[in-house]
């Protein structure tokens, strides 16, 4: 398979209501779908999920469109690919820039599971029809407020619930809905808020009987979390410091974690997400799907992914309508009972809603490959 061209769509799509955390406030999402054409007509879909500013990682959507343009489309222009697990290896020679290559290699394997006239999910190997999934919730002023939202998140549901905190807004919070709800899959998020400093009242979150701690100290550390492990029952689960299965490996070796949460976008793609999802798989560490407020098109990949055998832990993706009051494709994902059931179709399984894409959509490229 070739692929002949690309098309660009940018797009802003505004939050039902804002999402805080550590790092800052969210009113809306920008984004990036990419659509890629193959020689013999098939379209396969990506979407590029880095945030407006470089907080979560240093890509954005500006920079990471500008690399998917001028360096990593042209490394597939005329190129013949035998299987979508090749972008990976084509990619290597730029360095970073995950968010970018997951944006082209995701559309890639829509194409092929597409050729194979199979859903995305038989095509990477899933077994499980309905994936259980969890919902984030973001930080609130009030612990009142906060059980209020939690509340109406488990009357719909869902099987697990995590809790973005940050010093100040952390040990009354999760006390108020541990009372509340002492059977709930509760975990928290502390996008490295913590420092070693802070240990007595990570100490003191300790005793609330968490599903696991997302990282809580820094994005490049490995070392601080491993000290913080040993002192604490509750399992660590990072997030921003893996990029790749080699940092999983240095985890594991250092016992830094217990938990990694596989983000398609952090990591490159799903073909390095499923070698990570494996690792966990052999290594005793849980591995799980974690979200990036992605509409339907990344959404769908997230669904595939999970569904796989190595996701025993409901992951960050919840419904459609958790983020967006309309979403970009026409038959929207739906939350029954904590789970959502894998598309049937062949590829990711759903359709573009062309009057919601361009609603959303301020511009857009088309871009000649072959």
């Amino acid at each position: 398979m070739i692929i002949r061209s690309a098309t660009l769509y940018y797009l802003v799509m505004p939050l039902k209501e804002t999402f805080k955390t550590s790092y800052g406030v969210m009113k809306d999402k920008h984004l990036c779908i990419i659509k890629l054409v193959s020689n013999d007509g098939i379209e396969g879909y990506g979407e590029l999920d880095a945030f407006a500013a470089p907080w979560y990682t240093e890509e954005t959507t500006a920079t990471a469109t500008l690399i998917i343009k001028d360096h990593l489309l042209p490394l597939l222009q005329n190129f013949e690919l035998q299987e979508p697990n090749q972008v990976n290896q084509i990619f290597q020679s730029i360095r970073g820039n995950e968010m970018a290559k997951a944006a082209i290699e995701t559309a890639v394997w829509d194409v092929f599971a597409k050729m194979s006239n199979q859903p995305l999910a038989t095509y990477l190997g899933g077994k499980i029809s309905d994936v259980s999934v969890g919902v984030s919730v973001g930080i609130k002023e009030h612990p009142d407020e906060l059980l209020q939202t939690v509340s109406s998140y488990v009357n719909e549901g869902y099987s697990r619930v995590k809790l973005k905190v940050k010093p100040g807004f952390d040990v009354d919070f999760i006390k108020q809905i541990r009372d509340k709800f002492p059977e709930l899959l509760l975990m928290v998020d502390a996008n490295s808020a913590y420092r070693r400093e802070d240990i007595a009242i990570l100490k003191q979150m300790d005793k609330y009987n968490l599903a696991m701690l997302e990282q809580p100290f820094g994005v490049n550390d490995l070392v601080d979390h491993a000290w913080l492990q040993k002192q604490l029952k509750t399992p660590i689960c990072l997030d921003e410091n893996i990029r790749s299965l080699a940092d999983v490996i240095q985890a594991s070796k250092l016992k830094s974690a217990r938990a990694i949460n596989v983000k398609v976008a952090r990591v490159g793609g799903l073909t390095e997400a499923i070698k990570i999802a494996t690792f966990c798989n052999e290594n005793d560490m849980v591995a799980w799907c974690g979200g990036m407020f992605e509409a339907g098109i990344g959404r769908a990949h997230n669904i595939a992914l999970a569904s796989r055998v190595e996701f025993s832990f409901p992951g960050d993706i919840s419904a459609s309508n958790r983020y967006f009051e309309k979403d970009i494709i026409t038959e929207e994902f739906v939350s029954s009972n904590g789970k959502i059931t894998t598309p049937k179709r062949a590829g990711i399984g759903v359709d573009i809603d062309e009057k919601s894409l361009e609603s959303y959509c301020k511009r857009w490229e088309y871009i000649i490959l072959n």
